[in-house]
């Protein structure tokens, strides 16, 4: 891929659709650009927590995620399939399964810079930034357009099901960012 380009990398997933198998196909495109992770930070710096829309149509949608140090997003389904990948720091997934109104944890995956991890349509995961001082970015890819399916997260002790959509997700990031700016020191 050479230098790291949003735009060709957009069109190489949406191209990528277009393939038997596409799961695998936008994996391929996937772990070509986080060959240089380097490359892939310089486009998209971590200097927030965030979820940013890079492409949406009805079907797929990419994404920015940057997770600030500790942050956590509780579990939450797609309820299409994603392709992950991390391009700097560490990202930790935690994988459920509903049990009646609850949810049974059944795994997890540590994933470092440079992985790919691929999600179902009916997978619920919750996601851990691990790192205590630094952000961790990765491209999000759904085989959907993401901020507009409803789905579902499971906040609280113990978690419970309610309503999500991009924006409710959104929420989250907002919130991680005005944690770091409470405990950052003054000039």
């Amino acid at each position: 891929m050479g230098r790291f380009d949003l735009d060709t990398f957009v069109e190489e997933c949406r191209a990528a659709l277009g393939e038997s198998e596409p799961l695998l196909a936008i994996k391929a495109v996937l772990t070509r650009a986080l060959a240089a992770p380097a490359e892939v930070q310089a486009a998209l710096p971590a200097t927030c927590a965030e979820l940013a829309v890079l492409h949406s149509s009805a079907e797929l949608t990419v994404m920015k995620a940057v997770w600030a140090p500790r942050m956590a997003l509780p579990p939450h389904n797609h309820l299409m399939w994603g392709a992950l990948g991390v391009y700097g720091g560490k990202e930790d997934n935690r994988f459920f399964r509903r049990d009646g109104d609850a949810l049974s944890q059944v795994g997890g995956k540590e994933m470092d810079e440079g992985d790919v991890a691929l999600l179902g349509a009916d997978v619920i995961h919750s996601v851990t930034n691990p790192r205590t001082h630094a952000f961790t970015s990765a491209i999000h890819i759904y085989g959907g357009d993401f901020m507009h399916k409803q789905r579902s997260v499971w906040p609280g002790s113990p978690p419970a099901e309610q309503p999500a959509t991009g924006e409710t997700m959104q929420r989250y990031f907002t919130e991680a960012n005005s944690a770091m700016e409470q405990v950052r020191p003054g000039p």
